[in-house]
């Protein structure tokens, strides 16, 4: 009896009369770039991706109300609501928003002298919704109190962006090479560090290259004894290690980790050229990778893929995108070409090009073995790799790894959902779950490359127009 009463209820929940509901109105400041924002929004004859990995389903129905999926089905036998507003999307797919898991709010500057990295506020969340990402992890923060400030903006509808999920500054040891780095001083002041910075809203941390085992493992404990996932970029500490001591998430995938080096020295980074050179001497199918593998599924540790920075590393390998040029500032355009001609001429190492060979290799290998892969861009490097752009070119090039694209697409959307609790909300397109709905041109499922082709991003409901966001900060990345 009690289970035919919930299904009434859920029923009664999503019944047309309640789609008519009014849902609040945009601010000023956003309002320029909201294409849709009718109270009830049906998107018609619509091919629908879901992000599960299912296959696609043609001539689809939509439903939109209240800032969230009322109904999805065929188009010939799911109800259009009295009163909604008809958008007829026939050539066009619905996909999940994308769930960026290393997506900074920051951006190499462009002039040299001392690394820096200075936040981009301004264009970053609107090139990020542009390109179909509506949550981001920050993975890493330089400037916490803006990342901070700018999720509650953005919360609040005062400002345009993506859902943000706030990640506490980097937890770095002693040799840091960015100056806007605190470097912990011991495993105390760790443990310090990640009760501060709980209390003040982050939601998870990262570990960095030159952290020690015992600051790692003080923070793991901080993190776990309030339900907050501690990731790392690691360097001094192995991840297979780094999995006995409890870290939730490794990022960059293979490329980082230095336990294969014979020399190398417990709790210190080493040579990142010298890790990677003995790594490359070690066959996907060996014993020690296999092990790896195996025993980073055992702890339930999950890998962020980020395959758009290295990719910037190999002779000739990232294509020129217009798009991400003319979002620069001349300044940074003008660096970016400069190191990238650089790269071109062979002054990257020759190992670039097997290294981004061998990720793909191991990405590929721990999904088949059942490991939790997801996705982010990481614009950092020297700056070919930008907000949403970036996004999807990660998706594009798990593809070129092997995956297919609604494989791709499932590891984009629904994995990092899953990592942030937020599965039931996000991730996948289904009724009750929030409209985080990305509207491409064209069958990205078919041909990944039209991951491109947005045209319009519901997030909660609102439809934000791609192309004006795209406009507002062109000529902006590089200085905000």
């Amino acid at each position: 009896m009690r289970k035919n009463l919930l299904g009434v209820l859920s029923v009664l929940l999503l019944s047309p009369a309640s789609w008519c509901q009014t849902q609040p109105k945009v601010s000023p400041a956003v309002a320029p770039f909201v294409k849709e924002d009718a109270p009830t929004i049906v998107l018609t004859h619509v091919r629908v991706i879901d992000g599960t990995g299912a296959p696609a389903r043609a001539d689809q129905t939509l439903v939109i109300a209240n800032g969230k999926i009322a109904a999805l089905g065929d188009a010939n036998s799911t109800k259009i609501p009295d009163g909604a507003k008809v958008l007829d999307l026939s050539g066009r797919s619905v996909m999940p928003g994308l769930v960026g898991m290393h997506d900074h709010m920051y951006y190499p500057a462009p002039l040299g002298g001392l690394p820096m990295y200075p936040e981009h506020a301004s264009s970053f969340p609107r090139l990020y919704l542009a390109g179909g990402v509506t949550s981001i992890r920050t993975t890493g923060s330089l400037e916490p109190y803006a990342d901070l400030q700018l999720k509650e903006a953005i919360d609040k509808g005062n400002l345009v962006g993506p859902k943000i999920h706030v990640t506490a500054p980097y937890f770095e040891g002693q040799g840091a090479f960015a100056i806007q780095m605190h470097q912990l001083k011991d495993a105390e002041d760790a443990r310090q560090m990640a009760e501060f910075w709980i209390a003040q809203g982050a939601t998870s941390f990262k570990a960095y290259m030159n952290i020690t085992p015992e600051e790692l493992s003080a923070i793991i404990k901080v993190a776990h004894a309030h339900g907050v996932k501690v990731t790392g970029h690691l360097c001094s500490i192995g991840f297979r290690e780094a999995a006995a001591l409890g870290i939730d998430d490794l990022e960059h995938s293979i490329f980082v980790d230095t336990e294969f080096l014979p020399e190398k020295k417990p709790g210190v980074c080493p040579s990142p050229q010298a890790a990677q050179k003995a790594l490359l001497g070690i066959d996907m199918t060996s014993k020690p990778m296999q092990d790896l593998i195996h025993d980073l599924i055992a702890h339930h540790v999950a890998i962020t893929s980020t395959l758009p920075v290295f990719e910037t590393s190999v002779p000739g390998r990232a294509p020129i995108d217009a798009r991400v040029l003319d979002a620069m500032t001349p300044e940074a355009r003008i660096a970016y070409l400069t190191r990238r001609a650089r790269v071109s001429d062979g002054a990257a190492t020759s190992d670039a090009a097997a290294m981004f060979k061998k990720d793909m290799e191991f990405e590929r290998e721990f999904v088949k073995q059942g490991g939790t892969l997801m996705a982010g861009l990481d614009p950092t490097g020297y700056g070919g790799v930008i907000a949403g752009f970036g996004d999807q070119r990660e998706v594009e090039l798990l593809v070129e790894a092997g995956f297919t694209p609604l494989e791709a697409i499932h590891i984009a959307t629904s994995n990092g959902a899953e990592f942030l609790g937020e599965l039931d909300k996000i991730g996948t397109l289904a009724a009750g779950k929030a409209a985080d709905v990305v509207v491409l041109q064209g069958d990205p499922s078919a041909n990944i490359r039209e991951i491109e082709k947005v045209e319009l991003v519901f997030k909660d409901g609102v439809g934000y127009d791609s192309g004006k966001l795209i406009d507002s900060v062109k000529g902006m990345v590089g200085l905000r």
